[in-house]
């Protein structure tokens, strides 16, 4: 199990007025409400749920990792990069026994088009991820809504308070428009809140902890304070040379490509704390998918691994020897047998 401590008490910051369903008139992403996640109630510990969704490619993985404070979902430019249900994990102790526990569910984009068997496979992730939450952040490009957003949307039951988080606010140009485009989002659903925001800036990831924390219930932590996910480093490993595979492929190789690993063997070393020796398999639907990744004299497979090494020692605290094959499996996105053979559920 991947663990750091990211534990600590949530900084105090001034009250600002606290939100209401009706979007506010103040500046977009002016702070909404901050409850601290730690002082809230001294000594006593709150744990929930939260799903994160929205269409393929908003940013929800980005989100992610600036939640749990560490990556443990990748990103990519490329659409579809998230294929599992990633569980990331931050706690917010008080030093008093209690705090916080935010358990956070990315899951893959809900795929409308193209009914392959990979497909469906990642809409049945999304749909059981949405069905047993606290709380949803349904994850929209601020001033925008598309019907792949409409889609998601659609799937959202009753009962469950949703959050609206307009995120990349930071490429907004024209922030006047975003106050009417909040209150047209309002009549499209009850969204409990609204909050205009930005990923890649810290203070509002944390202004986003602060709301979430109240929507949480009085239970205790599932996970050790320290603990940043469920899934293992095995896992984590094939996460990130699938990430770099599409990195450094673009838009060249489709996106139904996968990664195996093979081997995932620690041993014992002289020279270094951990060391791990990893195997992993790069699985693409035809040949000429696999001289593009390859690349002229190797090049390109050389690039991929080198960069998944070096973020896996980083990840893993570890000395990582990394190789790398790739073979051709025809229509495996196609047969559900072989899409289940490769750990989709």
């Amino acid at each position: 199990m991947l663990a750091a401590a990211l534990h600590g008490k949530a900084q105090d910051a001034a009250e600002p007025p606290p939100a209401t369903q009706e979007p506010p008139d103040a500046a977009p992403g002016a702070p909404l409400h901050l409850e601290s996640a730690a002082d809230a109630a001294p000594g006593r510990q709150r744990c929930g749920l939260i799903a994160i969704v929205g269409k393929p490619n908003v940013g929800k993985s980005t989100l992610l990792n600036a939640l749990v404070g560490q990556k443990v979902s990748i990103t990519s430019r490329k659409a579809q990069t998230t294929r599992h249900r990633i569980t990331g994990i931050r706690t917010l102790a008080d030093g008093q026994g209690g705090g916080t526990q935010f358990v956070f569910v990315d899951t893959p984009g809900f795929q409308t088009r193209h009914a392959t068997a990979l497909n469906k496979s990642l809409n049945k992730t999304v749909l059981g991820a949405i069905g047993d939450v606290d709380l949803i952040l349904f994850v929209v490009e601020a001033g925008n809504f598309t019907l792949a957003d409409a889609k998601v949307l659609s799937l959202l039951q009753p009962g469950i308070p949703v959050l609206l988080v307009a995120n990349k606010l930071d490429l907004v140009q024209r922030r006047a428009e975003i106050a009417p485009w909040l209150r047209s989002m309002q009549e499209r659903h009850p969204f409990a809140e609204f909050v205009p925001m930005s990923a890649k800036n810290k203070g509002e990831i944390e202004r986003l902890l602060g709301i979430c924390a109240r929507y949480l219930p009085e239970q205790s932590w599932w996970y050790a304070e320290d603990e940043l996910t469920d899934r293992s480093e095995k896992f984590l490993a094939g996460e990130i040379v699938r990430e770099k595979l599409f990195r450094f492929t673009g838009d060249e190789l489709p996106y139904t490509s996968t990664v195996l690993i093979d081997k995932f063997d620690e041993e014992q070393s002289r020279q270094h704390a951990r060391m791990l020796r990893i195997a992993a398999t790069i699985v693409v639907e035809r040949e000429s998918h696999k001289a593009m990744v390859i690349g002229e004299k190797g090049e390109r497979l050389k690039r991929i691994g080198t960069e998944a090494r070096q973020e896996l020692e980083k990840l893993l605290g570890a000395k990582v020897f990394l190789e790398l094959w790739v073979k051709v499996r025809s229509g495996w996105a196609d047969d559900e047998a072989r899409v289940r053979s490769f750990g989709y559920e």
